[in-house]
């Protein structure tokens, strides 16, 4: 294992401050420094630039991004249990580290950043992880605060988000919506015995970058269309959604889309058309 820094091993840490990781809060740990080394470098040269990281409970991620030479660090803590093992990461890297103890649904980062651009890299919880992803890809700002995020999710949970029309089983509401702002793409995956305790499931990191112009689309027109149509997905549309705009045949003719396709035939870009033919049908 690589030697990033002269701080205690990371087991020896969770022994000193007893963090025993918590299923309730989606907790798994990551001890191995040559892979929270690797999750680092997968979000790009870190010199000089803002980060912020969301569960970083005794902090073997936040080690691995700081060693990088990032100029300021932001972490977002749920686990009161986990300040101490992070106050002694900060005081080793004075003035780089800065903590806030409370829970990332509830905490807007634009508010720490003072107008910063930042780059997110975070194993997140799994429990949080998906709703903290939409709610950062679907804020009405774009573009957004964010730079790029490098994430770690359940295996099918990266699968989801990255994929599209012609990978049918996962192709869904989440994989619209970030295929919509976002170019994702899975960079690796990290196998269950790297975590303490080893979850039931391999897990994937993902990098997503925002797309400047996405197609003008309301956000909320278009979680909806997506969740009428994948709601039903083995359905033709022109049933699917008729819970979403009751004449759906006369919809989707003036989208342009055949009736009778089924939710995962159409692209990313079609469901942008629906949502604008909806608007401008209900004006």
């Amino acid at each position: 294992m690589a030697q990033i820094d002269n701080l205690p091993p990371l087991r020896e840490v969770v022994q000193t401050y007893g963090l025993m990781a918590k299923k309730s809060l989606g907790q798994n740990f990551l001890f191995d420094l040559n892979l929270t080394s690797r999750i680092a470098r997968a979000g790009g040269p870190l010199e000089g630039k803002t980060v912020v990281e969301v569960g970083p409970g005794p902090g073997g991620l936040t080690r691995a991004i700081l060693a990088a030479g990032v100029q300021k660090l932001i972490v977002i803590e749920r686990d009161s249990r986990c300040l101490p093992a992070l106050q002694e990461i900060s005081d080793y890297y004075p003035g780089k580290l800065e903590i806030i103890e409370g829970d990332a649904l509830e905490i807007d980062p634009r508010a720490l950043l003072n107008g910063r651009p930042a780059r997110i890299i975070s194993n997140l919880p799994y429990n949080v992880g998906t709703v903290l992803l939409t709610n950062w890809v679907s804020n009405p700002d774009w573009p957004p605060w964010w730079e790029s995020m490098t994430l770690m999710f359940q295996k099918e949970v990266a699968e989801r988000i990255v994929a599209d029309e012609s990978d049918t089983s996962n192709y869904g509401r989440l994989a619209v919506l970030c295929g919509w702002r976002t170019e994702a793409h899975i960079l690796f995956d990290v196998p269950p015995t790297a975590f303490v305790p080893p979850p039931k499931v391999t897990s994937s990191i993902v990098h997503l970058k925002p797309r400047q112009k996405p197609q003008e689309c309301s956000i909320q027109s278009l979680e909806a269309v997506a969740r009428a149509a994948f709601g039903q997905r083995r359905k033709m549309l022109r049933q699917s959604l008729k819970s979403f705009y009751g004449d759906a045949q006369k919809l989707l003719e003036a989208a342009g889309i055949e009736p009778t396709a089924r939710a995962e035939d159409i692209p990313v870009s079609a469901y942008v058309e629906l949502a604008n033919t909806f608007d401008r049908l209900k004006k």
